[in-house]
């Protein structure tokens, strides 16, 4: 496995729509380590292809706390087909946003319908940090960032701080 490159705001990148995967192979298995390896690396709790580069409808999350053991879950073409009723508050950040955080509202409860590693069609229903974490890592497949999700003036800000760091990379 290895550790690939993270697309940084404001890379255009993170703006585009991912394509669904068409089917799952060693390929795309081996792809999917990777991404699980870089989010380690990071580290972080998810990731989206879009933010290694590869813009195809592809999440691995793993939320065990430090301390317990690993347990990485890899959701191909994943969608949410229901939200719960609640909403709950989360911080939230982002591999592609280094070091910024902000409070997002979002569902307290979704139900994905997803592909696993075996190429079967499942369905989860997830609530709590797993819930937050699937909204903003399809968010990502879908050009979507947290960020939109917090005060425009917040947000500019974000977005002007990035620009500037990106100019004098």
């Amino acid at each position: 496995m290895s550790i690939k490159p993270l697309i940084i705001l404001p890379d255009p990148l993170l703006r585009q729509v991912s394509k669904p995967v068409e089917r799952v192979d060693s390929h795309l298995l081996k792809f999917a380590g990777d991404m699980l390896d870089t989010m380690y690396d990071a580290p972080g709790i998810g990731l989206a292809a879009i933010q290694v580069g590869e813009p195809l409808r592809l999440v691995v999350i793993d939320i065990a706390k430090e301390g317990e053991p690993q347990a990485p879950q890899i959701f191909f073409n994943p969608e949410i087909v229901a939200t719960g009723e609640g909403t709950n508050v989360h911080e939230e950040g982002c591999l592609s946003i280094p070091d910024y955080y902000a409070e997002v509202q979002r569902p307290d409860t979704v139900t994905v319908r997803y592909v696993d590693k075996d190429g079967k069609q499942q369905e989860m229903v997830a609530d709590g940090l797993m819930a937050t974490c699937l909204q903003h890592e399809i968010d990502h497949l879908n050009g979507v960032l947290f960020i939109d999700h917090i005060s425009k003036l917040k947000r500019d800000m974000v977005m002007r701080k990035f620009k500037k760091l990106a100019r004098t990379a």
